[in-house]
């Protein structure tokens, strides 16, 4: 069976390094950036910074709640982000670009295998259209928070 893409693109309006910091920070940083209309919230179990870290959380799906339970990996570290679902092998990759000293290009990528079935025509039907919108807001989140907490970001860069 076909597997299912999904990719959003946008411009953040911080250096590429800072947007790195926000995404790979789940314990202070990156649960701001999730559309409150589509997370049900974000608790680390194990780590907290990038690579390593295991965090449960839950999207809101067709008025449910749906868990899951993700462990994070860096292939590329300082540019690439992975989220692997634990239990279906569903992967989330955050890709940050420079572009230029104060913007970065952030790309969230979703892949994974549709159910069979009526479910997974339904799935392949509505989930693309629906993960598009929610990385569009999530991505004007990141926008927004990376420029309201810049100058406290480039500080704790700085100590890195």
């Amino acid at each position: 069976m076909t597997q299912l893409n999904v990719a959003v693109s946008a411009m953040i309006n911080a250096p590429a390094q800072v947007v790195y910091i926000i995404l790979s920070d789940y314990r202070h940083h990156h649960p701001h950036i999730l559309p409150k209309d589509y997370f049900t919230g974000l608790e680390v179990e194990e780590g907290g910074q990038g690579e390593g870290t295991v965090f449960k959380s839950g999207m809101k799906i067709m008025g449910q709640a749906q868990p899951f339970r993700m462990r994070v990996t860096e292939p590329e570290p300082g540019r690439v982000l992975a989220e692997t679902d634990l239990s279906n092998g569903l992967v989330t990759t955050f890709t940050v670009n420079p572009n230029g000293p104060e913007r970065a290009e952030v790309t969230f990528a979703t892949v994974w295998q549709p159910a069979s079935g009526f479910r997974g025509w339904v799935e392949r039907l509505t989930a693309p259209m629906f993960l598009k919108r929610v990385y569009r807001r999530e991505l004007q989140i990141l926008d927004a928070y990376a420029r309201q907490t810049r100058n406290k970001l480039n500080e704790e860069k700085r100590s890195i």
